[in-house]
């Protein structure tokens, strides 16, 4: 169901919300982008199932149409879709209609606390309405940092301000909540929840179907690497020397197929369909749905990604990771081995995929630590936890009628 926030007192989303458990607590949940999608989807199932809150489930759409095929796959549809994207949108822009339509959304819904993930606009700036409009607001995968404000940009940045707005700190490792305590958040807010990256990868795990991979891809006799390239500072001349890194690693592997799924980006797509559109032993593709991304990741032999997800996911199956990029806010795989920071460089990223391609012992030590992000049951603990916070008789007031929402509107 569709519609922005202006229009919520003609949409179906409004007919949805006068339905809900007026007994129950309301917590908006904030989804921008496939990476958001995949880490709140277990979270989401968690609060549909809880017998004192309830979801109400709102889709920028960051990522267009990428987060309903993730939803798809959880069962999960969304209460309402902002549709906030517009071709070649500057940061600006989105945080403006962002900052317009959460606002309104929040200003006029009774909702009792707002949760978000990570650092996308689409989360920063949710937090931010939530913090104008007085709602608590919970962060999940909180205490991430590089210590470089532009890298990842903006997202370093947003989830540094994300820290300074929120109630309540959902951090996935025990590492990540020291960062939040040495930036002087208060120890009682402060909870390792683990990543729930874990609890929808082995929750989607569990439910893969065997299917083959297209165009021989999986031959047996080939290693798969699989290969994802996005980040708003790789755009340009960095992600061009990816590419051609991975054309000289088709040319000298002739026994190892590559995979790269595409991001939508248009601006990805200007460095990499130049360089390895017909470049034999290389297969570019559209986005991948998460339980087909899951299969492939199984099935491969090395990942090469800039990708904060991928790092966890992949460790999580046991694959070694090379990193796009010259620092990580993962510092937990570096650290177990399973992650290498190789960067944008095209002789690094040869020397180590060459390294893990030729050297058994190498390639066997970066498959280990498959723990490090969490057990599987974040979510479990997330809600939990917003359950005894919320425990309150302010916490289960009714929602408005559309007419109710109406007079706050004006």
């Amino acid at each position: 169901m569709r519609g922005n926030a202006g229009e919520l007192q003609n949409s179906k989303s409004m007919k949805t919300q006068n339905h809900r458990n007026p007994t129950k607590g309301t917590v908006a949940v904030i989804v921008g982008t496939r990476p958001e999608a995949i880490k709140l989807a277990p979270v989401i199932q968690q609060l549909q199932a809880s017998k004192k809150l309830q979801p109400l489930i709102v889709s920028t759409s960051q990522h267009g149409e990428m987060v309903g095929q993730i939803f798809s796959n959880f069962g999960i549809t969304a209460d309402l879709d902002l549709e906030v994207m517009r071709p070649r949108q500057s940061l600006w822009d989105l945080s403006a209609i962002l900052s317009t339509e959460l606002g309104k959304l929040f200003s006029t819904t009774q909702i009792n606390a707002v949760l978000v993930q990570g650092d996308t606009t689409s989360a920063f700036i949710g937090g931010l309405c939530a913090f104008y409009n007085k709602i608590p607001l919970g962060h999940v995968e909180a205490g991430l940092r590089s210590h470089n404000r532009y890298s990842p940009f903006p997202e370093e940045l947003n989830r540094t301000m994300l820290s300074r707005l929120s109630s309540w700190h959902f951090a996935p490792t025990e590492y990540s909540a020291e960062l939040l305590r040495k930036e002087n958040i208060p120890e009682n807010t402060i909870y390792v929840s683990g990543n729930t990256v874990v609890d929808a990868l082995h929750w989607m795990v569990d439910r893969l179907k065997p299917r083959s991979l297209p165009g021989g891809l999986m031959d047996g006799s080939r290693k798969l690497i699989l290969v994802t390239c996005h980040r708003r500072e790789n755009l340009g001349l960095p992600m061009r020397s990816v590419a051609l890194a991975i054309k000289y690693i088709a040319e000298s592997h002739p026994e190892v197929n590559i995979l790269f799924p595409m991001h939508p980006n248009p601006l990805v797509r200007e460095s990499i369909i130049p360089i390895l559109a017909h470049q034999r032993g290389v297969f570019l593709c559209e986005p991948l749905n998460y339980d087909e991304f899951l299969d492939v990741l199984k099935k491969s032999h090395i990942v090469l990604s800039d990708s904060g997800g991928v790092q966890e996911e992949a460790t999580a199956l046991g694959k070694p990771v090379l990193v796009l990029r010259r620092e990580t806010e993962r510092p937990e795989g570096v650290e177990a081995g399973t992650l290498r920071l190789v960067g944008t460089d095209v002789q690094d990223i040869l020397r180590e995929t060459e390294r893990l391609l030729s050297n058994d012992d190498d390639y066997l030590a970066m498959t280990k630590g498959s723990s490090i992000y969490g057990d599987g049951h974040a979510s479990e603990k997330i809600i939990r936890i917003l359950e005894d916070q919320l425990a309150t008789s302010e916490c289960c007031m009714p929602i408005p009628s559309a007419q109710e929402r109406r007079h706050f509107a004006h």
